[in-house]
């Protein structure tokens, strides 16, 4: 039995990983009639008492009490993280998993990972330990982030580095949301560029969703098959559920 971290940084990536927990919970729920903490779920889930202060953890094989996910969210715009906490999901997370502040990143690489990524390396590094000893066999931290986005790509690979650093031994996986050709961002694609190189140096694994071929699914395939277009953080959570499946398949292989 093996755990998973999830780590989203950024508005796109805390965007999407938004959508990954509502839909795993709601898939999950699907599929469990029972409400028993079974191993699927105690890969992303904890199972506490919120009656005891020192959150006392359940086993697999007993009944669901109160989940909280096994997830580390930073953004240095505190307005995504702040609608996630008033949203259906706020009992899913508390303080000791969010890092926020309030100015951003200002579309800069180099602002989100040389002066946030000092700022707040002790902190993030704490975190992240906090996450990691709460699983019984941690096997892998997910990182989601935008490419294009001077929080997502400069303080999203600062992360990715820690990771290495701080878990030489752990699997990382990278979900990465590179900008379309239509980006408003004029810095995007240096901030691109200037991630990918630490994307090369520090990821196991990494899956790149381009925003342009996801924007056309939604205008055409869906549209002709439905009707309808679909939010675009749920396609892009869709998307990353297939990318994971896949993986799986080859780590158990």
């Amino acid at each position: 039995m093996t755990q998973s971290v999830v780590v989203q940084v950024g508005q796109c990536g805390n965007q999407v990983g938004c959508r990954f927990w509502d839909l795993a919970l709601r898939e999950h729920a699907h599929v469990n009639k029972k409400g028993v903490y079974d191993e699927a779920l105690s890969s992303f889930f904890q199972n506490v008492d919120s009656r005891k202060s020192d959150g006392t953890a359940y086993c697999v094989g007993e009944r669901i009490q109160h989940l909280k996910a096994r997830a580390v969210l930073v953004d240095m715009e505190e307005g995504v993280v702040n609608e996630i906490l008033q949203g259906p999901l706020r009992e899913v997370f508390d303080s000791t998993q969010l890092l926020t502040d309030v100015s951003g990143s200002g579309n800069n690489w180099a602002v989100g990972y040389m002066t946030y990524g000092s700022a707040y390396r002790e902190s993030i590094v704490d975190k992240l330990r906090r996450a990691s000893e709460r699983c019984d066999c941690l096997q892998c931290f997910f990182l989601i982030h935008s490419m294009g986005g001077g929080t997502g790509s400069g303080l999203g690979t600062k992360v990715l580095s820690l990771l290495e650093e701080e878990f030489p031994d752990v699997c990382r996986i990278v979900t990465s949301m590179y900008p379309s050709a239509e980006d408003d961002v004029i810095t995007s694609p240096y901030n691109s560029v200037l991630a990918m190189r630490e994307l090369t140096e520090h990821a196991d694994c990494v899956l790149p969703v381009e925003n342009q071929s996801l924007t056309d699914i939604v205008h055409s395939s869906l549209k002709q098959r439905l009707g309808y277009t679909c939010n675009l953080s749920s396609l892009k959570f869709f998307f990353l559920i297939y990318r994971l499946s896949c993986q799986d398949n080859l780590m158990q292989e």
